[in-house]
């Protein structure tokens, strides 16, 4: 179902074609239907919002973080120009100025998907590779997705 985009080749795909919606039941989203729900809705907001989104994307759920790894994004011609002027570090800065704008609608996506409200949000973009991070924290566990814990005695 991924559809890999191929440079020159028109526009890209979605990463995975699926329902990224609860069923009108209310019954959330589970296991990998919600992973790849979570995936779609966020390379969907990129999308719509800065005119392109990654080659490939994964969602990982463990207990009550969410993670959001996005591969190859591409540059835009903007910011193609300044990466070849020697200043990766303006394309970061702007890229982390787009999550923060955007942090509200993540935020209303994961929370929407999974029935849980998104307690912090934290987003990384690094340019060589080109890799993006979106990391949701949930108020209580998402169901299948544990974790051990340790705790020090008192």
């Amino acid at each position: 179902m991924n559809a890999k985009a191929t440079p020159g080749a028109g526009p890209r795909r979605p990463v995975a074609e699926v329902d990224a919606k609860p069923a009108a039941s209310g019954i959330a989203l589970a296991g990998g239907h919600l992973l790849s729900a979570i995936s779609t809705s966020i390379v969907g907001i990129l999308r719509d919002h800065y005119g392109r989104g990654p080659m490939r994307a994964k969602t990982y759920a463990l207990d009550d973080i969410i993670v959001v790894v996005m591969r190859g994004s591409g540059f835009t011609p903007l910011e193609q120009t300044i990466m070849d002027s020697g200043e990766p570090d303006r394309v970061i800065a702007m890229r982390e100025d787009f999550q923060r704008v955007m942090a509200e609608r993540y935020k209303q996506t994961i929370e929407g998907l999974t029935g849980r409200n998104v307690l912090a949000f934290l987003s990384q973009a690094h340019v060589e590779p080109d890799i993006t991070m979106e990391i949701f924290f949930v108020d209580r566990p998402l169901d299948g997705f544990g974790a051990l814990e340790l705790v020090e005695p008192e």
